[in-house]
């Protein structure tokens, strides 16, 4: 072997490994960043990363920095093989040329060969202007395998840093996004640009930061507040996903059974009364299992992983807590989004069903709530994973068929004995069935018809009877043996097989 090569080589993988150099590292962490190679450290099993085109140089530019300002290769995650890349801002602010893009995009295409996650971790610029065309081409091919290998493996995107401009795309194109507070932006159009044509000044925080993010866009899916947070939800994350479409996730054999609790007293028997829907599902999965998603967005409906005797799931439920639990178009994107990751990569999904409908209102009609609630319906229809739905509380009108209701495919339809499965509520029922009745009593007769006709209407449709007569409903069940019915419906439906209509692709109402 010549040992002058041998030597070369050596020189040039500890330049790599230097990155941009002491000072650019050194102003790196001065802004509250870990740098590139110890963000895939803090993800990656020790000493599992086999990293790919190190030596790798940009054709375009005169001063060469080994890497390209991008880290790619392989490990593991607590044994679950993953592929990576890592943005780094050391290096010409982690701006994207062509070799940087075709570096992503091969680790990509291996990651779909051998079926693993892949996770991105976004620290970048945007385009490298110096390379023009060429950067945006690489975007397009990035952004093409993103839609290729979507429902083939499981994408992530870490935003750590600025992502600006068209750069956005890609981590939108992924199944989750993570950000952490203070150093993660997200837009399409920054603030400079903003204040010079409409003439209005924001920050990068408040134009795209994380909070704004997980709150109000709904683009970031988990907010962490530092970078070990960060990573630390991202490994539980993998923990409930397979990886891949034809694989299915670890099961957990050591899992504690659940606290017996009395899921009679956590919902009131008054329901107009609020209750948080958490409480009914941490008090039915496994202990410690509920792995919630976009928990400050649309948070009337309540949409997360978890564990039942061991076996990941997806859960989706109303919350009363907000809004009473009704479905409007943040929550129907929601949920529709969540339903059909789950329904890629063979998640069973559980629905825990308490609504009063959907969100009346000008608003909510003209910004197209018949179009974002039909996504929710076509996400429920179209899955063909194992789909379980309990009915809680209330279950009305259009709303009751959305949410996982057996003409929407449901296997397992449960309903708790204090059920209200109707059109309507007794206070609207009546007010249209018996109209001219009430218009025509005396003001002294009329609250107590009111009531007359309430309880009656309550004693004859509000009630799961008809339902369960009919097959809508499987069984009425005792609450507090809800996570017994769950089981048995896990274990029926394991091996479940549903072949749709042959078709190219549905057209969902996007």
């Amino acid at each position: 072997m010549d040992q002058a090569i041998v030597d070369c080589w050596k020189i040039k993988k500890e330049i790599a490994l230097q990155g941009g150099g002491e000072l650019r590292i050194e102003k790196q962490t001065q802004s509250g960043k870990k740098t590139a190679r110890e963000r895939i450290s803090m993800l990656l099993d020790e000493d599992s990363f086999e990293e790919i085109d190190q030596l790798a140089t940009s054709q375009f530019l005169t001063q060469k920095e080994y890497t390209d300002g991008v880290i790619t290769g392989f490990g593991t995650v607590e044994g679950q093989q993953v592929a990576v890349y890592a943005q780094d801002f050391t290096i010409k602010g982690g701006s994207l040329g062509k070799r940087h893009a075709d570096k992503i995009c091969k680790v990509m295409d291996m990651a779909a060969k051998i079926g693993c996650p892949v996770i991105g971790i976004i620290d970048s610029g945007g385009a490298r202007i110096d390379e023009g065309i060429h950067a945006l081409s690489g975007y397009g091919q990035i952004f093409m395998r993103n839609s290729r290998y979507s429902g083939v493996i499981p994408q992530i995107s870490v935003i750590l840093g600025p992502c600006a401009g068209g750069a956005a795309y890609s981590p939108a194109l992924t199944d989750f996004v993570f950000m952490t507070s203070e150093i993660s932006q997200m837009f399409i159009t920054g603030p400079q640009v903003i204040e010079q044509i409409l003439f209005q000044k924001i920050s990068k925080d408040d134009l795209g930061g994380a909070l704004v993010h997980s709150q109000q866009s709904g683009v970031a899916h988990v907010v962490s507040s530092s970078e070990e947070e960060c990573f630390y939800k991202l490994k539980a994350l993998l923990s409930y996903l397979p990886s891949n479409y034809k694989s299915y996730p670890r099961d957990v054999d050591n899992f504690e059974e659940a606290t017996t609790i009395n899921l009679e007293k956590i919902v009131p028997s008054n329901d107009l009364q609020a209750y948080d829907i958490r409480d009914v599902i941490t008090a039915v999965v496994d202990p410690d299992s509920f792995f919630e998603i976009q928990p400050l967005f649309a948070s009337n409906i309540v949409v997360g992983f978890s564990r039942i005797n061991g076996r990941s799931i997806g859960i989706v439920a109303n919350q009363p807590m907000n809004k009473a639990g009704v479905i409007d178009i943040d929550a129907s994107d929601k949920a529709a989004r969540f339903i059909r990751f789950c329904d890629c990569f063979s998640l069973p999904v559980v629905s825990f069903v308490d609504v009063p409908g959907f969100l009346p209102g000008i608003d909510q009609e003209h910004n197209g709530i018949i179009r974002h609630g039909a996504k929710l319906l076509y996400a429920y229809a179209c899955a063909t994973v194992p789909k379980i739905t309990v009915v809680i509380r209330k279950a009305f009108g259009g709303a009751y068929v959305v949410m996982g209701s057996k003409e929407l495919g449901a296997d397992f339809n449960y309903a708790w004995p204090a059920a209200q499965i109707a059109v309507l509520g007794a206070k609207g029922a009546i007010s249209i069935l018996h109209s001219r009745q009430l218009a025509s009593a005396s003001s002294e007769s009329k609250e107590s018809l009111q009531k007359e006709l309430e309880d009656q209407y309550s004693k004859e449709f509000l009630n799961p009877f008809i339902a369960v007569e009919s097959g809508y409903i499987d069984s009425i069940i005792e609450p507090n043996k809800t996570r017994h019915h769950l089981i048995q419906a896990l274990n029926i439906t394991q091996d479940k097989v549903e072949n749709p209509p042959k078709r190219k692709h549905g057209n969902i109402p996007l």
